[in-house]
């Protein structure tokens, strides 16, 4: 896509303003329903949720392969109602890399610029400071069959930089990759956007993904954005019951709250048995939330006024070396999983047994109270 046709508009305005956006299909589905997301200059801005939640839809329509029905789409100070996809200021790369495969990697990394019209002379450098940029400076002779799906990735990436765009976009670009080459090409990414300096906007339905990579991310559910937030935030402070459970792995115990003064709600629930004064805002049927990590077991009853602590007997336990996922019936519905973490050789340290009981306890200032 040509990059450098749209002139840049002074840094203090966001890059992306995606102002009230929908997009209704015939038939009357609705892919977004009324986004509004502002993206900084810079930032590494991640799209996230489940399938069938509008993140692909919202960023086909900031590189125009789809038409906002209602709302609109502005980057770099431009409304791109009226802009084709090639003369907007963005480049995009796909799921699929789409590598040409009867080109060579210097050729496939060129060809935007050879389309262009561009000197030789100029292709030529600005070429092999691409692939430089993505670790493939020598490569250029290869065809995309020699090269693995990580290089073929960073092919991708080099022809999309190429063009020097003010956005990139990325739509799950590491999904056909395996777990390992997965990880090590997030950090990869990471260290491309920090050295260019372009703004990155990336799709992917993948947490942990989202979380390791972005400064900012928007979590979509059913066509509407529910939350936006740095990672941290999102995942020690989300707002809705979708966000909490959506984002890494939760505990949500059913309660009824009333409120009982500024920002604390005095909730009861079955499980918990007393009422428990705690921070929140939510009223009437409420869930409790608290991560995994968060929750300490022990064999006696903790005396601490500062806890909550159930009795609960070992359900299924799961081994994963560095830690264990215990599963404990508290008595909540749903069983209460512990990440306890293994710190020792000795095995018979963090062996749970099927069918013991043990106190599960954690911190009230660690409890989210979330409304239905």
């Amino acid at each position: 896509m040509a990059s450098e046709q749209i002139k840049s508009t002074p840094a203090a305005r966001p890059i992306i303003e995606i102002n009230n956006v929908s997009k209704v299909y015939p038939g009357g589905v609705k892919a977004v329903d009324n986004a509004n997301i502002t993206v900084g200059r810079g930032e590494f801005f991640a799209l996230l949720g489940p399938s069938g939640c509008g993140k692909t839809t919202l960023l086909r329509m900031l590189a125009g392969f789809e038409t906002p029905t209602t709302g609109e789409v502005i980057i770099d100070g431009h409304n791109m109602a009226t802009v084709a996809p090639n003369k907007r200021p963005v480049n995009m790369v796909f799921q699929s890399y789409a590598v040409f495969p009867h080109m060579s990697v210097e050729k496939n990394v060129a060809y935007g610029l050879r389309m262009d019209g561009r000197p030789r002379s100029e292709i030529k450098q600005r070429t092999d400071e691409a692939l430089e940029l993505v670790k493939l400076g020598g490569f250029g002779k290869r065809m995309p069959h020699e090269m693995s799906g990580g290089q073929r990735q960073r092919v991708a990436l080099a022809r999309a930089l190429i063009k020097r765009p003010s956005v990139l976009l990325l739509d799950e670009p590491l999904s056909a990759l395996d777990a390992k080459l997965r990880e090590a090409m997030q950090l990869e990414l990471v260290r491309l956007q920090q050295t260019v300096g372009i703004t990155f906007v990336i799709v992917t339905h993948d947490q942990t993904e989202a979380l390791s990579m972005a400064n900012r991310i928007a979590v979509m559910n059913q066509g509407t954005v529910r939350q936006i937030a740095a990672p941290a935030e999102l995942y020690e402070n989300p707002k809705s019951r979708f966000v909490a459970d959506f984002i890494g792995r939760i505990n949500l115990i059913d309660a009824k709250a009333t409120r009982s003064g500024d920002r604390r709600v005095t909730v009861t629930s079955k499980a918990i048995g007393d009422a428990v004064d705690l921070a929140g805002d939510a009223d009437g049927d409420v869930a409790l939330a608290v991560r995994p990590e968060k929750i300490f077991v022990s064999e006696s009853k903790p005396t601490d006024p500062d806890v909550i602590a159930l009795r609960g007997k070992v359900g299924e336990v799961a081994y994963y070396g560095s830690f264990s996922n215990v599963f404990f019936d508290v008595g909540a519905g749903a069983p209460l999983l512990a990440d306890i973490g293994n710190v020792s050789r000795d095995i018979e340290e963090f062996t749970f047994k099927k069918g013991e009981e043990y106190w599960v306890y954690w911190r009230k200032g660690d409890t989210l109270v979330l409304g239905a």
